[in-house]
């Protein structure tokens, strides 16, 4: 069957993990489940791990079994299953971008808003073109192509998008990038004034909040790496990336997340306040252009 041979995309993958879940509160294993809605215990399953597509009227049958009468988790669960098997835009860019990024593409595409510590890099979202191309060319690893540096500053520039999306409310984005960023010289110096001008315009949106990590600051949670902490609409779960050389690792469950929410804020914390840090950038590019 067409169901069965589904590519398990993150999406199908998140819709799995839920349907698992209200089958868990309901008290049914996956063969008491199965058996009463008159399916072999192996469709079930391969929904719930995501080898098999999953539709709006699966959905229906499912909640009814499960005794589920949330109308919002409902409609949630049946507008992924309509959209679990879509591609997103990214997929044009072909093998350039990997797996992981992927993944982390759908799931900042779908999100609410994201907690993002940049550390020592201003964050994709926010980046410029030259910085980006900076940034790409000397932190790819194997090494890239021009032409595979040029196709990822693209998907950066693309991703962009999300923070004037009008077809729902634009992505909050709240970050902290540390004070030697500002410092950097990524190209020449046209190429930082550039970047360091765009930060300051887009701190004026309301659905971005920006701070800097002063250098005076002490140990705090982000010394251990950068991480983005990713909000949904109700019923999904936040979730964590985690950065690293190989693309980026997911961290699920509640007390995990919860981890990441208290390090994100205690990050905030020793942070400069947001009209301290507009200070501080205004500062750098003052001295740029002496």
């Amino acid at each position: 069957m067409p169901n069965q041979r589904a590519k398990p995309t993150l999406r199908r993958r998140r819709l799995g993990s839920l349907l698992a879940d209200c089958r868990d509160k309901a008290g049914l294993s996956g063969e008491e489940a199965a058996a009463r809605m008159g399916w072999h215990h192996t469709k079930l399953s391969k929904m719930e791990n995501a080898r098999a597509g999953v539709t709006p009227k699966d959905i229906d049958l499912l909640m009814s079994t499960y005794g589920v009468t949330d109308a919002d988790l409902i409609s949630a669960l049946q507008g992924l299953a309509r959209d679990a098997g879509k591609q997103g835009w990214w997929a044009t860019y072909g093998d350039v971008v990997a797996n992981p990024y992927r993944d982390y593409l759908s799931l900042e595409s779908d999100a609410v808003g994201i907690r993002f510590y940049g550390g020592h890099l201003v964050p994709g979202l926010l980046q410029r073109p030259g910085y980006a191309k900076a940034i790409i060319t000397g932190t790819a690893m194997p090494p890239r192509t021009p032409q595979e540096v040029q196709a990822l500053v693209d998907v950066r520039m693309a991703r962009q998008a999300v923070l004037s999306r009008t077809d729902r409310p634009p992505l909050k984005l709240r970050t902290v990038i540390h004070e030697s960023v500002l410092q950097q010289e990524e190209g020449d110096l046209s190429i930082m004034l550039d970047q360091l001008n765009h930060l300051l315009y887009m701190s004026e949106r309301p659905n971005i909040t920006l701070q800097v990590m002063p250098m005076s600051a002490g140990a705090h949670p982000g010394l251990l790496g950068l991480f983005s902490v990713v909000d949904f609409e109700r019923p999904w779960p936040t979730v964590v990336q985690l950065e690293n050389i190989l693309g980026g690792t997911f961290v699920e469950g509640t007390e995990a997340v919860q981890q990441f929410d208290d390090a994100f804020e205690a990050i905030v914390a020793d942070a400069l306040s947001v009209d301290a840090s507009r200070k501080a950038i205004m500062n750098r590019i003052e001295e740029i252009r002496r």
